[in-house]
């Protein structure tokens, strides 16, 4: 009950790291109808391509039951009898079992690629439980494979009759043919009905691989829990990364603060904005040393105020500093005219105030 309340929760479709540690660990969206099509459609053609080069076994083989009575017993004739028939079988048959190999391994590769996991050898209670027993033989996979089952049962029988049925009078006068006219007719009934039967197994493989597939997805649908742990070990816990950037703010503000006394004038909006500047004779431009709303603006003020340095209330200024320049970057150059008005007055008033103390 654990598990299926489990399943049900799995409601999100899977990420694509999902689907890449399924296909890792072997668990991949395969239907064996697939490759028994292949594998017919693979011995139906080699039949029809191939079919001639069984008459290269046939005379060999008369010649050695003919001439039987001349083998020697002894091991190195039976040996040599046995690498010259090995040598003519696999004349004749090697290329054909090869292709069937081939329409095999095409079966495999049309419905995902190769992977080579030893996650299915590996011991799992799952395998002996009986619970999960029952649950293959009652459950859905298993009513498919049933209705499958008797759909290809009654579906080859009807084929069968219907490319049989009208043969049936000459498949009885067959009895009194020659062997090699039998061997020629036969040969062309079994073609017809290979033929049939790979038509009939292409919709049964096309069903079956389409529930499969889907199957298989609905396998690997993820719970909302599952997701924010992929989440967390993918991108980070937000948690973490949230107490990052609180740490680097804090820091940051530290520093600017410290920076503040450096400062050659703070331009403020008095309510809300506060940038602090740093200029020196030789200076392609002022630079930002700091900048805040609110809170850190009142803090930029109240360490200015500290250090005796000018504040000058120019509230679009304000503005546009802190929305166009870094900390630590000079000013853009739209604000020269006006930032340089500013520092032109802040120095005058300097050298005024050091005057009158001379």
């Amino acid at each position: 009950m654990a598990e299926e309340d489990e399943g049900a929760e799995r409601t999100e479709d899977p990420t694509q790291k999902r689907l890449d540690d399924a296909l890792e660990r072997g668990d991949v969206a395969k239907s064996q109808e697939v490759n028994t099509w292949f594998m017919i459609a693979g011995a139906t053609l080699i039949l029809s391509s191939f079919s001639g080069s069984i008459g290269s076994i046939q005379m060999p083989l008369r010649n050695l039951i003919a001439n039987s009575w001349m083998i020697h017993a002894d091991g190195n004739s039976l040996l040599e009898l046995a690498k010259t028939l090995a040598y003519i079988l696999l004349g004749a048959l090697g290329v054909p079992l090869l292709l069937l190999a081939l329409a095999a391994i095409a079966g495999n590769m049309l419905q995902h690629r190769l992977v080579w996991s030893g996650e299915s050898l590996k011991p799992s209670f799952s395998k002996i439980s009986p619970a999960s027993g029952a649950k293959r033989i009652f459950g859905k996979q298993a009513a498919a494979n049933f209705g499958k089952g008797l759909f290809k049962l009654f579906a080859l029988g009807a084929v069968m009759t219907m490319i049989l049925w009208p043969e049936r009078l000459r498949l009885e006068s067959m009895l009194h043919f020659d062997p090699n006219m039998i061997f020629g007719v036969i040969t062309g009934l079994t073609l017809h009905l290979m033929g049939a039967v790979v038509a009939m197994l292409a919709v049964v493989a096309i069903a079956d691989y389409f529930f499969q597939y889907r199957q298989w997805y609905n396998r690997q649908k993820m719970s909302l829990q599952e997701m924010k742990e992929e989440f967390k070990q993918s991108e980070g816990d937000p948690h973490i990364k949230g107490r990052i950037r609180q740490l680097r703010h804090a820091r940051m503000k530290k520093r600017m603060m410290a920076a503040v006394p450096k400062a050659s004038v703070i331009i403020t909006n008095p309510t809300h904005y506060s940038v602090a500047l740093s200029y020196q004779r030789g200076m392609a431009a002022p630079i930002c040393v700091a900048k805040g709303v609110d809170r850190i603006a009142l803090k930029i003020r109240e360490i200015a105020g500290e250090h005796d340095i000018p504040i000058v209330e120019n509230v679009p200024l304000a503005r546009a500093l802190y929305a166009t320049v870094e900390i630590d970057q000079e000013i853009p150059v739209e604000h020269y005219h006006a930032v340089a008005e500013i520092i032109g007055y802040v120095m005058g008033l300097k050298r005024g105030f050091s005057g009158r103390r001379a």
